[in-house]
């Protein structure tokens, strides 16, 4: 079974399958992705894990690794 951190990264791949997404920090500062990936991205994610991401969240702190992206779904899981 997967963790969900292997399923995020897995949507991330699939987007960009030449990014390491493991390590990479500045998804969004370095433009990797783009309106239409963040687009993409939000509705797997609401779609896999459940949880709805508000405009509000869409931030670049949010959205600029994988971890922090991981960090924002988890916080919505426990309703924050």
């Amino acid at each position: 079974m997967e963790t969900e951190m292997e399923e995020l990264l897995e949507i991330l791949e699939d987007l960009h399958p030449e990014v390491d997404f493991e390590t990479c920090e500045r998804l969004i500062d370095d433009k990797i992705l783009d309106s239409f990936d963040i687009v993409s991205v939000i509705a797997e994610i609401n779609e896999r894990f459940d949880v709805a991401i508000t405009a509000e969240k869409i931030t670049p702190e949010n959205f600029n690794s994988a971890k922090a992206l991981y960090a924002l779904i988890r916080k919505l899981e426990d309703g924050e």
